[in-house]
């Protein structure tokens, strides 16, 4: 006993030296980084003064310093990003709430002119009948022709309850129209669209996760209870995320109180933070699909990797864009304010999804993807295989539509855009948008009126061949393959002019698209295609099929492993070594 007394202080004594010593170690390396710190901002600031005192020009001090902290911000990731006072306003309307004052229409620029692109339903604009295609010309007698879009935009917005006179003008009326309004309040809702589609299922279309946006989804979802679907489809397609506890409270509506649905781990360990679930579900039970695509990220993934790792709904699309990264916004000094990446996020089954690596830069500052060979398998509940640093893979994959360059044209070049204005202008009313469907005669009016305009494209094929008459002249070869090059040349233009008849039934698609909006705005569009969407489709199909739902989630044969690398990977397990 009396030894172990002695050892015991022996052992403190050692003890408290080497914590005296540590903290020694500590304070160094602490004061150094201080030393480091306080360097590198005098050089900041005195290079700051001598080219505010001595530069040829004039600088402006604020654009001089945000392009430096951006440049500073720039090695890290593209979500670490410092706002300006003078940004704040549209930083909250991207991030926290897509709430303000004014008439409820979106506009862009098209040849210098100030053009409505799109009119929300219920607010201002509609109801003074300000169609999409409409030309601005003054607003408060205020000359739009020197005007960006940027400013126009600013120029609508403004206090509630506050009067704005506007001029237009509108293909097929001869003179300016003049419009008095009075701004309201307007709030982009996170839920777009909700209601039933086929086979009974409800549906529910969420774009953002923003302030409220689990409420939207709440009121939806016991909104569409009322009809006794047969299942849920969430579509989470382009949804590019928003606030995580958003996220939390969505997936609380599908499976019960107290069940993790993500943790967040970072540098600083007060900030470390596990979330799980504090309600009773509202629908625990009923078939869930969620879709997703390329560009569903961040709260999205984690509301898709959720249920997919508690093997509570069927993933159905294209793999997520693999955003597992959490930001946290800090107030600085004169109302500015820095958003920082303070940790990753980690789904119930432990895997992290981000897909860029941004810790190891290549030398020119671009990132890669995670590699495979540096990926682990994770199980979901009931013991599918899911992998970490590759985004949300589906459970059951619906390769993406692309359309053809003649549609991708007529799209961009604002084509499809212009005709819809002119049907409009003609058509006073529109048949159901579930239910319409552009006639052959008007498609065939498209064509024609495309006549004269230029709506030139190149298609693979054709780069390929000026790429071989470019080598076969270098090398001096053209003239012996010249009769087959334009034999070629004329089969390629011969195609082309078929490209409307060819791709006819996806032309009429988007033009259908765009002139329901017209007459039903949103809503209308996403009815409108639900007859074209292949995603949708699969969903309904699944859905009806409880068996094959049941297989999904338990991972019955080929659905055992989900989005497994084409390498070998590691595993989380530890290796267990056979004893002699």
């Amino acid at each position: 006993m009396e030894r172990r007394v002695v050892l015991s202080k022996t052992y403190k004594r050692i003890g408290i030296g080497a914590g005296v010593f540590s903290l020694a170690l500590v304070l160094w390396s602490f004061n150094d980084d201080l030393f480091q710190i306080s360097k590198n901002l005098d050089v900041f600031a005195s290079v700051y003064k001598e080219i505010n005192i001595n530069y040829v020009d004039e600088v402006d001090p604020a654009k001089l310093v945000k392009t430096g902290v951006d440049a500073m911000l720039d090695g890290l990731d593209p979500y670490t990003e410092f706002v300006p006072e003078s940004e704040i306003e549209d930083y909250k309307l991207k991030y926290v709430s897509t709430q303000y004052g004014g008439i409820g229409a979106s506009i862009f620029t098209k040849n210098k002119k100030v053009v409505v692109s799109e009119v929300a339903e219920g607010f201002p604009a509609q109801k003074a009948d300000i169609r999409a295609g409409d030309e601005f010309v003054k607003i408060n007698d205020i000359d739009l022709t020197t005007k960006n879009s940027d400013q126009v935009s600013q120029l609508l917005k403004g206090s509630k309850g506050a009067a704005i006179k506007l001029l237009i003008k509108r293909d097929g009326v001869a003179t300016p129209i003049l419009k008095d309004l009075i701004r309201d309040e307007i709030k982009q809702p996170n839920v777009s669209y909700f209601g039933m589609v086929n086979g009974n299922m409800g549906y529910i279309k969420l774009d953002k996760f923003l302030e409220n946006s689990s409420d939207e989804v709440t009121n939806a979802l016991v909104t569409l209870k009322k009809n006794n679907p047969n299942g849920i489809i969430l579509d989470l397609r382009s949804n590019g995320g928003g606030i995580l506890q958003e996220a939390v409270k969505i997936v609380n509506l599908f499976v019960p109180k107290d069940v993790e649905v993500v943790s967040q781990k970072g540098k600083v360990k007060e900030k470390n933070y596990t979330y799980r679930t504090n309600n009773n579900p509202i629908e625990p039970a009923l078939p869930l699909v969620v879709l997703v695509n390329n560009h569903s990220a961040s709260a999205s993934e984690i509301v898709a990797g959720s249920l997919q790792d508690l093997d509570r709904a069927v993933i159905i699309g294209q793999r997520s864009y693999g955003k597992g990264l959490v930001q946290q916004t800090f107030n600085l000094p004169y109302n500015s304010l820095v958003k920082i990446t303070i940790a990753k996020y980690y789904t119930p089954s432990g895997r992290c999804i981000q897909s860029l690596d941004y810790t190891h830069r290549n030398a020119d500052g671009t990132v890669d993807r995670v590699a495979d060979s540096t990926m682990h398998e994770f199980k979901t509940r009931d013991g599918r295989s899911v992998y970490d640093g590759s985004a949300i893979y589906p459970d059951l994959v619906v390769k993406q539509e692309r359309f053809a360059n003649i549609t991708q044209v007529l799209v961009g070049k604002l084509f499809v855009f212009d005709y819809a204005t002119v049907y409009r202008n003609a058509h006073v009313k529109l048949p159901d948008p579930k239910t319409f469907t552009l006639s052959d005669a008007d498609y065939n009016d498209f064509v024609k009126y495309l006549a004269g305009k230029d709506y030139n494209y190149s298609n693979p094929s054709e780069k390929i061949l000026k790429d071989l008459k470019a080598q076969a002249t270098k090398d001096k070869e053209f003239s012996d393959i010249k009769a087959e090059y334009d034999a070629l040349q004329a089969k390629l233009t011969n195609s082309k002019e078929n490209d409307f008849e060819q791709h006819k039934a996806e032309i009429k698609q988007v033009l259908e698209n765009e002139i329901v909006s017209r007459y039903y705005f949103e809503k209308g569009r996403y009815e409108c295609n639900f007859k074209y969407d292949r995603e949708l489709a699969q969903s309904v199909k699944v859905l009806q099929d409880k068996n094959m739902v049941a297989s999904i989630l338990k991972g019955e044969g080929s659905y055992k492993i989900i989005g497994k690398p084409q390498i070998t990977i590691a595993s989380t397990k530890p290796e267990v070594k056979n004893k002699d």
